[in-house]
C-alpha cells in the first residue's frame, strides 16, 4: 500500500531547540511551554516511523502524533 506525503504534528515532552530540525529531517521544531512540536510534511509511513524511532532514541516522552489537514 503506497502512501502519499502528509503533514504531521508530533508533540513531545521537554524543550528542544530549533537546531534539532536537521535531526528530524528538516521538519520545523518549536517549543510551546514545556513541550516541543515537530511538524511538517512527511513523505510516507516508513518515514513517520523512522522519525518516531528518533524520538524513542532520544529517550523523550511522546505525547501525541497528529495528522493535520493535508497541505502538501
Amino acid at each position: 500500500m503506497a502512501t502519499k506525503p502528509a503533514r504531521y504534528e508530533i508533540r513531545v515532552e521537554g524543550v528542544l531547540g530549533e537546531e534539532w530540525s536537521a535531526w528530524f529531517d528538516g521538519l520545523q521544531v518549536a517549543s510551546e511551554g514545556g513541550e516541543t512540536v515537530i511538524s511538517g510534511v512527511i513523505t510516507d509511513q516508513p518515514a513517520l516511523h523512522g522519525l518516531l524511532n528518533r524520538v524513542r532514541d532520544l529517550g523523550i516522552c511522546l505525547i501525541s502524533v497528529h495528522r493535520t489537514k493535508e497541505e502538501t
